[in-house]
């Protein structure tokens, strides 16, 4: 009996037919281990994963293996999107007990939740010094009756680990210092040893976009003065990544990694937390260094996002899946009898030599992943006409007949802290780069968010199928706040702030772990076998540094200093990891940024119709430095004055609007002009 196919989850369900007898997560798998003395096969994985999907069609959809599974184990699935706390607890024990980790994720635990083996992608027969899967699970079932010594030392070890990594304490010497300039200077010559001269990102293959790292870069950028290694190591990744594979060169957007380090052959899944944290930086990375093509590219990826991965109501799904019944990535390569077939001559021609299409291809099959090998004007003089008509009515032919194709499913599931980070970079994206359609977009996930996964005062993490589950953790509610914080800088309306605050109280009432740092789970959550924590970025943010960022933004918003105090011990508690893996703390880094910068302050009030005041704000818009904060807003409206504290005892001038420049709190004069607004700001400098 599979008991998926009622789940809200698409990865669950998408299990629901296997001849294994899956459980979800939950106490009646739980019980049943312990009635029976049972050990659990925990299987974590998520809809959009490849290897997931090769794993599910070699043992789970076989019958022999799917005998062997059911007559020795509890089979549970668990979509690691849906419980990513279940999934770091266990991610944790994978890496402990094997060294390396990733999905499918297989683990062997007790009955009481205890892991005693572990792995990732398993092959059904034996191969390249794997086991079959079938053939290990019964080598482990008999381990389990036969020497349950063995099996109950090896779990007492494993958890011992966890637990201890769980509760690992502020680190000795640290306290809340050492969050100076020297750390962000090692940092930066850390990432300068790590990059890849050529090619860009931090590190070889499998290459993964290094969005965290990015924004540090572009922060640094973008301080006055600048830092031109910064802006050197930024410009560079961004070029090689939009050149490469890996962007999607028709439907714009980029897939989660490559397992080159060109950045040629990706995993062809696209997930939402990639392109919204992507999309932003090229977006800040334009700001910085004023390379226009980031702005064509960031366009792209939100473009993309409203395109393709936006739901009814406004919020946007997780993932689009990397296969098709045609094979990974079928939907995304060409051939050159698919261009003679579509295009006219000249624009086949211009196709193939632009994206390197050929009868030999890239990829498998002799197909081609897009990517441009040949500069445009070159191309223009090898064709004898300005190529960018015939590549433009070319690709959007082509687009058109891909959307035909059979297509990639797509996870409809909606998560909090992704939807937090798209919310961030489509308005931070639309602030930058004048697209207040994405502005517009970003409010409406934020109301979908804020309507739908609030319940009863508490955040949840998913809605899937028309129902709101799991309690928020801490990634979901920095995440969102984050998104909250971007969107009220875009917008000036009080709501957004008021809600980010609202978030961060429930950080500091719910996951604050009276240490100075932050569990991943309330405290109202799920009890497991260790509560743990999220310090490192991954593909996403760790929730912890994302928490402190948001902290320090509230605090010059609210002017409370109590939570500058909370985010600083925070990110004192990872002080030697981020001088020792800056490329793992990118959140982190540039949060400290924040912390060292000497941020300013400004103003600007009149009342909502006022010319006048939307040519100040505008003005200030465009000297601010990343960390200075602009507030714009009625003085004679109490609720937004009580919203926002800098607005309070700061008037028009003589009717006008005005605009208060302030560092360190300490303003000068108002002013009642743009040019006034941008001298003020030069001064300050």
């Amino acid at each position: 009996m599979n008991r998926l196919a009622a789940e809200p989850s698409l990865y669950l369900r998408q299990h629901a037919d296997n001849p294994v007898d899956w459980y979800p997560w939950g106490e009646e798998a739980l019980a049943r281990a312990r009635a029976e003395d049972r050990p659990i096969l925990l299987s974590i994985g998520y809809s959009a994963c490849h290897w997931c999907h090769v794993m599910a069609h070699e043992s789970f959809e076989d019958p022999a293996t799917a005998a062997v599974m059911n007559e020795h184990f509890v089979c549970v699935k668990v979509d690691r999107e849906e419980r990513p706390d279940v999934d770091a607890l266990y991610m944790q024990a994978t890496l402990a007990l094997t060294g390396s980790g990733g999905w499918p994720m297989t683990v062997f635990i007790t009955p009481d939740g205890r892991p005693f083996y572990a792995g990732t992608y398993f092959p059904r027969e034996p191969r390249g010094g794997m086991p079959g899967f079938g053939d290990l699970c019964a080598a482990l079932a008999e381990a389990y009756r036969e020497r349950p010594d063995e099996v109950q030392a090896q779990a007492e070890r494993a958890t011992t680990r966890l637990r201890a990594a769980a509760e690992r304490g502020p680190r000795e010497g640290i306290g809340d210092g050492g969050l100076d300039a020297s750390l962000l200077d090692d940092a930066m010559l850390g990432l300068a040893r790590q990059l890849d001269p050529l090619q860009g990102g931090f590190g070889g293959a499998p290459k993964f976009p290094p969005s965290l790292a990015l924004e540090f870069l572009a922060v640094r950028a973008m301080r006055p003065g600048g830092d031109r290694h910064a802006a050197e190591m930024l410009d560079l990744t961004l070029a090689r990544m939009s050149a490469g594979g890996i962007h999607d060169q028709l439907g714009g957007g980029f897939h989660r990694y490559t397992v080159d380090g060109q950045w040629l052959v990706p995993h062809f899944e696209k997930m939402l937390y990639d392109n919204a944290l992507i999309g932003r930086a090229y977006a800040l990375a334009h700001r910085a260094t004023g390379q226009p093509d980031h702005i064509r590219v960031a366009k792209g990826c939100f473009d993309y996002l409203l395109r393709e991965m936006r739901l009814p109501g406004g919020p946007f799904a997780a993932a689009q899946d990397a296969d098709t019944e045609e094979g990974e990535g079928a939907f995304f390569v060409w051939t050159p009898q698919q261009l003679a077939d579509l295009l006219p001559p000249d624009q086949a021609r211009a196709i193939a030599l632009r994206y390197g299409v050929t009868p030999e291809g890239n990829f498998e099959g002799n197909t081609t992943i897009l990517r441009p090998v040949i500069r445009l004007a070159d191309l223009s003089r090898q064709l004898g006409t300005d190529a960018m008509p015939l590549l433009e009515q070319a690709r959007a032919t082509m687009y058109a007949a891909r959307s035909r194709r059979p297509r990639p499913a797509r996870d409809d599931k909606v998560i909090a802290a992704w939807n937090g980070l798209a919310i961030a970079g489509l308005a931070d994206a639309g602030r930058l780069l004048d697209r207040m359609d994405f502005v517009d977009a970003a409010s409406a996930a934020a109301a979908f968010v804020l309507d739908v996964l609030v319940v009863d005062g508490r955040l949840h993490r998913t809605h899937m199928g028309g129902r709101t589950t799991g309690l928020g953790m801490l990634d979901d509610h920095a995440a969102l706040a984050h998104g909250l914080l971007c969107l009220f800088a875009a917008t000036h309306q009080a709501r957004w702030l008021t809600e980010a605050r609202t978030l961060a109280e429930r950080i500091l009432d719910l996951i604050d772990d009276g240490e100075g740092g932050f569990y991943y789970t309330g405290s109202d959550a799920e009890e497991l076998l260790a509560r743990t924590r999220d310090v490192e970025d991954h593909p996403t943010p760790s929730g912890n540094s994302l928490a402190a960022s948001v902290l320090l933004r509230l605090a010059d918003l609210t002017l409370e200093p109590a939570m500058q105090e909370r985010a600083l011990t925070a990110l004192a508690r990872v002080r030697e990891d981020m001088a020792r893996v800056p490329h793992a703390f990118g959140a982190a880094l540039a949060a400290v940024d924040r912390v060292v910068a000497e941020r300013r302050q400004v103003v600007v009030v009149g009342a909502p119709d006022d010319e006048g005041r939307a040519s100040l704000a505008t003005a200030a818009e465009g000297a601010l430095g990343p960390h200075d904060v602009l507030v714009v807003g009625d003085p004679e409206d109490e609720a937004t004055v009580a919203a926002v504290p800098l607005l309070a005892g700061r008037g028009t001038v003589d009717g006008r609007a005005a605009a208060y420049v302030c560092h360190d709190f300490a303003c000068r004069a108002p002013v009642t002009t743009a040019e006034e607004v941008t001298a003020a700001l030069s001064a300050e400098a």
